[in-house]
């Protein structure tokens, strides 16, 4: 079954969970975490999935989350 690609959907746990086509920038998480800054500004032109990184993120250090752990 071909994957769906769910154009402005920017909620990261509803595209795992309907198994939506999106690409894996989940490295974003450790290069970011890396670096150890204080402060991070984050500047993308539109669309360019900004709210969908921060989504991201906030699923993987959310403790409502953990039994999606994989």
């Amino acid at each position: 079954m071909q994957q769906v690609i769910s154009v402005g959907n920017q909620d990261f746990k509803s595209i795992r969970e309907n198994n939506y086509f999106y690409i894996d920038k989940t490295s974003f998480i450790k290069e970011w975490w890396e670096n150890g800054d204080s402060v991070t500004l984050i500047t993308r032109p539109r669309r360019f999935g900004k709210t969908l990184n921060m989504s991201m993120v906030e699923t993987f250090f959310s403790n409502t989350e953990k039994e999606q752990a994989k």
